[in-house]
């Protein structure tokens, strides 16, 4: 079989192959490395490569699949991890050489639960200095570059587990969100990202960065991969008391291929934001194709949209300078500048302005559960514009100048202070060819109909299957 259509595979086609023996996973992990090596000089996706760590797992899945042990759709399936997860025996450094040497005695919980599902490790994937940007810019470690234009950014923060999902050197990839850090990438892109609703996946053995705000989610090729992804990371963790204690249904059950009966809310502060007129128009075909396929498609208000940034703000810098307040007095002039910057930014903020950032989330949260009396789910883009340069402080949208992490972050951090679900999921590109994503967002722990709504939509057309040039 062709190496490089190996790579390109979801999981759910390449679990299938592994299952019926027609492929074995020495194949897949060597096709997968010898992308690796043919892209990574461009892309800079891992901090931390495993070749031969993966060719040994791969020699052990092999033997169990052929003695009758196949232990499921994860079986055998390429994984990669952004370098905040904790890998037991692998160095976690979280984007920093100040943790160059920083190797965990424990999974975290995410790993554990790929490794036991029969996923192998093929690497730590690059990643915006202690998660803190949208672009994927990383002094310590090399820039991430965008294998649809390698002079522009990832998107971050988790650039690496984007581009490395994208161009095929790993079929799962897992990144941190924030304030949109999958899918922000996943849409730059060009891949499926999604947020699942706080406390759906453990975070324990994860570096935090703000610790009512990060979601850890999955960044694939496909919808069916994000469900296959949740089906085995998802669920109650002891280690996390954030966790929910809910039964977790099968994901995949929800993909029916069917939108009809749903009702959709078109956000129209989106549209009055700062927004390109390439991405607009293509997020409303995206919108009203869905309608075609017998979705409900109604326009709905977000009042407390333009507040979004400023209760985000406040809560990440102060929670995130909490945790790092150590670092910043041993060792902050070896952090990169912008992210230095933040974090001692942090340490402005009062206690009386945290609080009240917090009583706004209340709020907020209350005029979103009232939004969802009406709508199954809220639609609109995931991105403003498309991939700016690296590097590029400000970003020129219509006539307008704004700044990069403001825009790249306006759709997505509204999701972060709900906690609820949103996904983005290609649909379509601009006349430059670079990806659009369209984020669709459900109540808390509906995950199905989320991803119901990205599946039935993605189906319907092409975008997965286009291939990045690098």
């Amino acid at each position: 079989m062709d190496p490089l259509e190996i790579c390109y595979m979801s999981a759910g086609e390449l679990s299938r192959l592994i299952r019926d023996r027609q492929v074995s996973p020495v194949e897949v992990i060597d096709a997968h490395l010898a992308r690796i090596e043919a892209t990574e000089p461009t892309l800079n996706s891992f901090i931390t490569l495993l070749p031969d760590h993966a060719r040994e797992a791969a020699r052990r899945a092999e033997a169990q699949i052929l003695a009758g042990n196949y232990r499921g759709p994860l079986h055998g399936i390429p994984v990669g991890l952004k370098d905040l997860f904790n890998t037991a025996g692998v160095r976690t450094t979280s984007g920093s050489r100040i943790l160059d040497n920083f190797i965990p005695k424990e999974d975290c919980t995410v790993a554990a639960r790929f490794q036991q599902a029969g996923a192998i490790l093929l690497g730590k994937l690059n990643m915006h200095q202690f998660a803190y940007g949208p672009t994927g810019e990383n002094f310590d470690y090399g820039h991430m570059h965008n294998p649809w234009n390698p002079e522009l950014v990832t998107g971050g923060s988790s650039g690496g587990s984007g581009s490395a999902a994208a161009a095929g050197q790993c079929t799962i990839t897992m990144g941190s969100d924030t304030g949109g850090s999958v899918r922000i990438p996943a849409a730059l892109c060009g891949i499926v990202g999604l947020k699942p609703t706080y406390g759906l996946v453990s975070r324990a053995g994860l570096t935090p960065l703000s610790w009512c705000l990060d979601h850890p989610g999955p960044m694939v090729r496909t919808v069916e991969d994000a469900a296959i992804t949740m089906n085995t990371i998802a669920g109650h963790d002891p280690s996390d008391p954030a966790t929910a204690t809910r039964s977790i249904p099968d994901y995949t059950a929800a993909l029916t291929g069917s939108v009809e009966g749903l009702r959709i809310g078109v956000v129209k502060e989106y549209f009055e934001a700062p927004l390109d007129s390439e991405v607009e128009t293509t997020v409303r075909a995206a919108i009203a194709q869905l309608s075609e396929m017998g979705a409900t498609v109604t326009e709905v208000s977000m009042p407390m949209f333009a507040d979004a940034q400023a209760i985000s703000g406040t809560i990440l810098m102060s929670e995130a300078a909490a945790y790092h307040r150590e670092l910043l007095a041993n060792d902050g002039d070896k952090l990169t500048p912008s992210v230095r910057l933040r974090l001692e930014a942090g340490l402005f903020v009062t206690a009386a302005d945290y609080l009240k950032a917090q009583q706004a989330r209340a709020r907020f949260n209350y005029e979103m559960s009232q939004l969802f009396q009406n709508v199954d789910l809220l639609a609109g883009p995931s991105e403003p514009i498309t991939a700016p340069p690296i590097l590029a402080a400000e970003v020129s949208i219509g006539n307008r100048t704004v700044g990069t992490v403001g825009a790249l972050t306006q759709y997505t951090r509204p999701y972060n202070i709900s906690g609820t679900p949103a996904v983005s999921v290609p649909c379509g590109f601009s006349q430059a060819g670079m990806p659009i994503g369209l984020q669709l967002a459900g109540r808390a722990f509906d995950e199905a109909t989320v991803l119901r709504a990205a599946h039935a939509y993605e189906q319907s057309t092409d975008w997965r299957r286009q291939r990045p040039p690098v």
